[in-house]
């Protein structure tokens, strides 16, 4: 594995849209960026017909500045623009839009507007959510649908439900001014929510990979339930509120790529890898059809076999085909081909479910500098450090990751620098040392969550009986512990935690957990 504080070595995008893809280590990290504030935006809609969705002004766009539809006359640029940027964080959602905004006849436009499909995911997702800190700002999550039924089962061994294969959020300001993608990898090991899966039962809290919710969720095959779960997820984990939902299918990024006639990648070695189905040689030649959904799958034959590689390897396969799509589109048949692939292959929330609201949202985006858009990683590393069973996994970085979390939600613009320079400041579960103290009375509770810390890699020194009238599940800290002391409370969403004022304590390496009645590390 690669040195994680070294750049991450991956795939490149060279001229007219070609991948080089070389050894793909993991990808820098992050952390806290720079002060630039704003307010918060709606919530995920509710329930709306899907018609009312398209005919709408675009609420859920948080006010863009232009309107798309049928009659905007502008063909697409031949060279790369900030639209192939936006194709590169977005898995191609958004910028796929944008070629609308640039023009299509009207009949054209309403019959790309019925292939999206719209999901009622607002009335599913219950009361308990974060606060909304930023108003007018928008975060959308955008999931690449893995499904193992239909034409999409030969990837999939004895497996027939649902899959996220990508997952991030796009964080749009309030002032549409910058813009921010973090990306998820799905072997991130979270705290799954209770979650209806749709067929008559409901999930129990655990933790496991993040991509887990969407399988959860779509049990019975319902994309809206597998949306819901994930967004739980999602925010349960980071604190963010997500505003808009948007899935895209593998089915449709085929007919995408087949479109342009294939896309040229470069890998720099032989790929063999049975599970995404790819025998490549290396060198440069197009790939289109099952091979092009191969090479962007291909995950334990090229590099360290990291998510995070991968990652890498699919952004830049989606800048070049964004690059391709701007200069190959020019007949109106290539370009409807391309469009009806793209929207076919789109499942939103309610309020996003066409292309009129789509596009506005997209236009947003295509106005921001291209110096203030920014993609990241999740700060990460891998779960080996704390559990060493657990070679597949990795956990989010804190308290960097949380950092980043709350000025997002903030509306705070991140810096790519500052968040990879804090990032080498590792502090791992398992250099925490915590006591655990038992603030219920009853026998055996300070030993049991001792256990539980034990299993997620954390240090415990000790047990104990907490001081009298201490009952509350908190946190507390030495003044020199507050790095360590942000760790565990990461893994222990909403339990307090305050600075010692006991001067003993404080003298100590150790952080201090008192449990009271109902504590439980999977919330």
């Amino acid at each position: 594995m690669q040195d994680r504080n070294r750049p991450r070595r991956g795939a490149t995008s060279g001229q007219n849209g070609t991948v080089t893809s070389g050894p793909t280590g993991r990808s820098g990290r992050s952390g806290p960026g720079a002060d630039s504030r704003g307010p918060d935006g709606p919530g995920v809609p509710g329930p709306r017909s899907r018609r009312a969705g398209r005919q709408s002004s675009g609420s859920g766009t948080g006010g863009s500045r232009r309107a798309a539809g049928p009659g905007r006359g502008r063909r697409p640029k031949a060279r790369m623009t900030r639209r192939g940027r936006i194709l590169a964080w977005t898995g191609g959602v958004l910028g796929v839009l944008l070629l609308i905004t640039a023009g299509v006849g009207g009949w054209i436009y309403f019959k790309l507007d019925g292939n999206i499909h719209g999901a009622d995911v607002g009335s599913r997702l219950g009361g308990d959510r974060p606060a909304n800190l930023s108003p007018g700002s928008k975060n959308i999550l955008v999931v690449g649908s893995d499904s193992r039924a239909g034409a999409n089962a030969k990837y999939g061994k004895n497996l027939d439900t649902m899959q996220s294969d990508t997952l991030m959020v796009l964080h749009i300001a309030a002032n549409r001014e910058w813009a921010t993608a973090v990306s998820f990898p799905r072997d991130s090991w979270v705290s799954i929510p209770a979650c209806d899966s749709g067929k008559g039962h409901t999930s129990k809290p655990h933790h496991f990979k993040i991509n887990e919710a969407f399988t959860i969720g779509g049990e019975s095959g319902d994309v809206a339930n597998a949306a819901a779960c994930t967004i739980k997820t999602v925010e349960k984990n980071t604190g963010l509120r997500i505003d808009h939902f948007v899935s895209v299918d593998f089915q449709g990024f085929k007919g995408m790529v087949n479109a342009l006639g294939g896309i040229k990648v470069c890998p720099k070695t032989a790929i063999h890898d049975k599970k995404a189905h790819l025998d490549m040689e290396a060198g440069c030649q197009e790939v289109s059809d099952e091979k092009a959904l191969g090479y962007v799958r291909t995950r334990y034959s090229v590099g360290d076999g990291s998510d995070l590689g991968r990652i890498g390897r699919q952004q830049e396969f989606m800048k070049a085909l964004g690059e391709k799509a701007q200069s190959k589109l020019t007949s109106p048949g290539a370009l409807y081909d391309f469009l009806d692939s793209a929207t076919k292959s789109l499942t939103t929330d309610e309020e996003l479910a066409g292309v009129k609201p789509l596009s506005e949202l997209a236009s947003t985006v295509k106005d921001i500098p291209s110096n203030r858009l920014t993609f990241l990683t999740v700060p990460n590393y891998p779960r080996e450090a704390d559990v060493p069973t657990d070679k597949a996994n990795v956990i989010w970085q804190y308290p960097q990751a949380g950092d980043l979390f709350s000025d997002l939600a903030h509306d705070k613009e991140v810096s790519k620098d500052k968040l990879a320079s804090e990032a080498k400041k590792l502090v791992t579960a398992r250099s925490v040392k915590v006591r655990v103290l038992n603030g219920t009375g009853t026998p055996g509770y300070a030993a049991g969550a001792a256990a539980d810390l034990r299993k997620m890699g954390f240090s415990v020194v000790s047990t104990g009986n907490a001081a009298p009238g201490a009952k509350e599940t908190a946190i507390t800290y030495p003044a020199s512990m507050e790095a360590q002391a942000k760790v565990l409370s990461a893994r222990l969403a909403g339990v307090k935690t305050e600075k010692s004022a006991d001067t003993a304590a404080a003298a100590t390496d150790v952080v201090t957990l008192t449990v009271g009645e109902g504590f439980t590390t999977t919330g």
